[in-house]
């Protein structure tokens, strides 16, 4: 009797577990069949061509950010503990530095990254706000160093420390 056959979400996970690990190359049907060891045909089981898992692994990867931002803003706390987790939330975006990566070369993936980042600067905006913090600026700039702190590929705790510096310079200013 053969294997189950994979879900799309499994092709998925796979996918964005790639992408992190080895860039977008990945992101074809024989380096993930090779990786998840089944056929490709598992693979057109389930997409049409490559261009549609990507599409699909993209739009994936949109929507856990978005419910990550909805799930951040119905959580009680300190508007500090608001701000960090903020912050731990855009961080544990594992696939982000890559997708950002692949951006450079395709517009598709730099448009979606853009409403992703725009609604989390807007959230960010919107934190920063309830504070007294009314330049957006300073959210801009707290955003970017995230992503840039994400780009460094430092430890993530290493990167979290540093948001943390900047929300207390950000709360001294209230």
């Amino acid at each position: 009797m053969g294997k189950t056959p994979l879900s799309p979400a499994a092709w998925i996970e796979a996918g964005l577990t790639q992408l992190t690990a080895t860039g977008p190359m990945a992101l074809r049907a024989e380096p993930l069949s090779r990786h998840l060891k089944t056929s490709k045909g598992s693979f057109y089981w389930h997409f049409k061509d490559v261009p549609a898992f990507q599409a699909a692994l993209l739009a994936e990867w949109k929507n856990r950010a978005m419910a990550q931002l909805a799930e951040d803003a119905s959580m009680d706390g300190s508007d500090t503990d608001k701000m960090i987790r903020f912050g731990q939330s855009v961080q544990g975006d594992k696939a982000g530095p890559a997708l950002r990566a692949w951006a450079q070369s395709d517009k598709s993936i730099a448009k979606t990254i853009a409403a992703v980042d725009d609604a989390r600067l807007k959230q960010l905006i919107g934190l920063m706000k309830t504070i007294g913090v009314t330049n957006e600026d300073f959210a801009k700039a707290a955003y970017g160093a995230l992503v840039g702190l994400k780009q460094m590929k430092s430890d993530d705790g290493d990167a979290l420390v540093a948001f943390a510096a900047l929300v207390d310079l950000v709360m001294a200013l209230k």
